[in-house]
């Protein structure tokens, strides 16, 4: 079955008054219905710019969709996002395609309720008005895990806690039924307790609902309570991709080893965490060779005269995993070179 999105070859650039930044170089990734596709990576490597590009949510100018298409097929239609009009793009945008932005407190208004807030996206895309909007409304909030949901129909935003106001922003991503929720690192500002309560609400309402969903994200620990496949990015490309289990248990890219070293495990007694040294590469003027190589602890001379693509390596579940990085970490050896 083809891919519900399928993206090729994405490339963004933002000109600013010091040159041109080149914030994604060339990401592809494929989406499948009713799966959930981490995206992580540190601050700064493309992961919130290239989902908001697919939107075109970033500001233009001075940002500019240079190349690449996103195939989205719905129904029996397949449109191309990063081509598509104006016009089209707003019936797909908070209809098709929902959005969970990372902070609610500034993305809901202050001046609107609650309810007339998600009201107003089913009234925008739906043949739905009045007494009957009002009720899927309520519906919603009822969903989402809000008490007492017709009380809290007449709130603000700001009667709400933080992770009611997550909630909040998920009932509107999902008021349409759409069949792909991007979220943007939408438990970053909340508590452990309350990030776990998000994680289970998005688990089951993908699962109800049958919703592919897009989860960016800078916390690998998160990651694996959510995602089926994670793509990890790096200096504005992916740099390696595959399931959840293989990608934990067996990492293949030098940056994702260093990424899960990074992250604290209760049950193994570690004297520290992993850091990894170095900064991220400029985006003014992207590296030809591997974009990870003054960082890499297994760099050699290949690494600095050549960018390795993202090719399928060897798994033993045979499953698709892929790595751009020509350093064989599994047999501790630089691969072998492609006849």
């Amino acid at each position: 079955m083809k891919p519900i999105l399928e993206v090729r070859d994405l490339q963004v650039n933002f000109d600013t008054v010091d040159g041109t930044v080149h914030a994604v170089n060339g990401v592809s990734l494929d989406l499948h219905q009713g799966e959930t596709l981490g995206v992580v990576g540190e601050s700064g490597s493309g992961k919130s710019v290239s989902m908001m590009s697919l939107l075109r949510l970033i500001p233009q100018p001075p940002g500019r969709i240079v190349a690449g298409e996103a195939l989205f097929r719905y129904g029996d239609q397949e449109v191309d996002l990063i081509s598509l009009k104006k016009r089209p793009m707003v019936s797909i945008r908070g209809n098709r395609i929902g959005f969970i932005f990372q902070d609610p407190l500034s993305s809901l208004n202050p001046l609107m309720t609650i309810g007339d807030q998600i009201r107003e996206s089913i009234e925008r895309h739906t043949s739905r008005r009045g007494t009957e909007a009002r009720k899927r409304v309520i519906e919603l909030l009822d969903q989402v895990g809000i008490p007492d949901p017709e009380a809290r129909y007449r709130n603000y935003p700001h009667q709400f806690s933080g992770g009611m106001r997550q909630r909040v922003m998920i009932a509107i991503a999902i008021a349409c039924d759409p069949e792909i929720v991007i979220a943007d690192e939408p438990t970053t500002a909340l508590d452990v307790t309350v990030q776990a309560q998000i994680v289970d609400l998005m688990n089951r309402l993908s699962e109800e609902l049958g919703i592919a969903v897009i989860w960016i994200s800078h916390d690998l620990g998160v990651v694996a309570g959510i995602a089926d496949r994670v793509a990890v990015m790096y200096g504005g490309t992916i740099i390696e991709t595959g399931s959840v289990d293989g990608l934990y248990a067996h990492p293949r890219h030098p940056y994702t080893v260093g990424l899960l070293g990074a992250l604290p495990k209760l049950h193994i007694n570690e004297p520290e965490l992993v850091n990894i040294s170095g900064t991220p590469p400029s985006l003014f003027a992207p590296p030809t060779q591997c974009p990870f190589e003054p960082r890499c602890p297994w760099a050699f001379d290949r690494c600095r005269a050549e960018r390795p693509p993202l090719e399928p390596i060897q798994s033993a579940s045979n499953e698709t995993h892929l790595s751009a990085c020509w350093y064989d970490l599994e047999n501790d050896r630089p691969r072998r070179r492609q006849a």
